[in-house]
């Protein structure tokens, strides 16, 4: 299950005036909501949120980077069957 760490730091900072701050906030949580909707849920691991979803596809077509280690990568590639002409 892929996952990546949700670190919030400065979501407004570039931000002008009170208005954008705002717009900025529900832009974020339309699509907080929209995720939570597609499956995506948080999942917290030594004090950090890491947002994951269980259907790697469905990770994947969002366009996320899976922070999950190498082997663990590896391990989410499914066997299609393929063997070596040695075999």
């Amino acid at each position: 299950m892929g996952y990546f760490t949700w670190k919030e730091a400065g979501l407004t900072q570039d931000c002008e005036s009170l208005e954008s701050m705002a717009y900025r906030f529900e832009e974020s949580a339309k699509l907080m909501r929209r995720m939570a909707k597609e499956g995506f849920f948080l999942k917290k691991i030594n004090n950090q949120q890491l947002i994951t979803h269980k259907d790697s596809n469905i990770f994947q077509k969002w366009g996320f980077i899976n922070e999950e280690p190498p082997f663990r990568q590896l391990a989410l590639i499914p066997d299609k069957g393929i063997t070596c002409a040695n075999d």
